[in-house]
């Protein structure tokens, strides 16, 4: 697993806390992340995206919402929605290039999901993308 892909664990697991039990403080969030990263470019680099996945929540769940077809945002397990946020937010807001973007979440998808959570994940935001680039 590189550096930046356990980063992106740490994150999905601190998106998923944000539902079911939200962090008190940012220094409990901040606490979580120096304990799982080692370095202070992984740190920032996590911190980034979990800012911009809250920062844009709203708008992502939309975009994925209008994605796939007969499934509200909502009705998703929160694993795959949540996978699904931080590589949208990667694909459409940095400079991830979007298919690393896409090939890391089906791997948190793989590792955190059911057994059909990374063809789900996969083909929304394949289609995301496809929306994206012809938009």
């Amino acid at each position: 697993m590189t550096h930046r892909s356990r980063a992106r664990e740490i994150v999905l697991q601190l998106l998923f806390q944000d539902e079911v039990n939200p962090p008190e403080t940012a220094a409990a969030t901040a606490d979580f992340l120096s304990s799982r990263l080692q370095s202070e470019e992984l740190i920032d680099f996590a911190k980034s995206l979990l800012a911009g996945v809250r920062r844009n929540r709203d708008e992502l769940d939309t975009l994925l919402s209008e994605t796939a077809e007969n499934w509200t945002i909502d009705r998703m397990a929160a694993t795959d929605r949540n996978v699904m946020r931080l590589g949208a937010f990667e694909m459409l807001y940095t400079d991830t290039p979007s298919v690393v973007a896409i090939n890391e979440a089906v791997e948190l998808a793989k590792r955190f999901g059911s057994r059909q959570s990374a063809q789900f994940v996969n083909g929304i935001l394949d289609k995301l993308l496809q929306k994206h680039r012809d938009g």
